[in-house]
């Protein structure tokens, strides 16, 4: 019950293991200060790992079978002569492997070109592709997972036969895989540059 009460005080308001101890003893506990010491170490250790699993804590592995997936995503970086080049991101949720190729514009035609390249240098097409709420792939994004599809999107998916999920708003990590891919190609052309 103390260290429960404890945890919801400030960190400076906190009482310590030694002066729990010395008020322990105060109440006749006979017991060492390491004593003390370890449960209260046991005690922290099995609250965060409860903390880890359940409530806001809780995470959800991405599992994949190979095939069964990729991840899209556009990033922006500048260019030689200030020139913004649209960089897209196809990722290969099994494996991770990853094509990344340069545009000058985020059209349908970039879009789709990236899709060739990639499921050509990849040698196949996955069963599905995960994807933001893109304008040139989403007209209007509605509840849950409601979506007004692009009609030129939905002709690509339907040629290349896969099926496209669109990820909640605001919720990146649903398709953290190239999200990481764009932060580290970002991290590595600054680093080049």
């Amino acid at each position: 019950g103390w260290l429960l009460k404890e945890q919801r005080k400030s960190r400076k308001d906190r009482r310590t293991a030694k002066q729990m101890h010395a008020d322990l003893v105060k109440l006749g506990f006979d017991g060492s200060y390491e004593r003390v010491a370890a449960f209260v170490r046991a005690w922290k250790a099995d609250r965060q790992h409860a903390m880890q699993t359940i409530g806001r804590g809780t995470f959800v592995p991405l599992v994949f079978q190979p095939g069964e997936a990729f991840q899209f995503d556009w990033s922006e970086v500048l260019g030689g002569e200030r020139t913004k080049l649209q960089m897209a991101h196809i990722k290969l949720s099994h494996s991770r492997a990853f094509l990344v190729r340069a545009y000058l514009l985020q059209t349908h035609e970039m879009l789709f070109d990236a899709h060739w390249h990639a499921f050509r240098v990849f040698g196949g097409i996955p069963g599905r592709g995960i994807y933001d709420n893109m304008k040139t792939a989403v007209d209007r994004v509605g509840r849950g997972k409601q979506r007004d599809v692009n009609a030129r999107f939905l002709a690509m998916t339907s040629h290349y036969v896969f099926e496209p999920e669109f990820c909640n708003p605001a919720a990146g990590w649903e398709k953290g895989q190239v999200e990481k891919n764009v932060r580290d190609a970002r991290h590595r052309l600054w680093q080049v540059a």
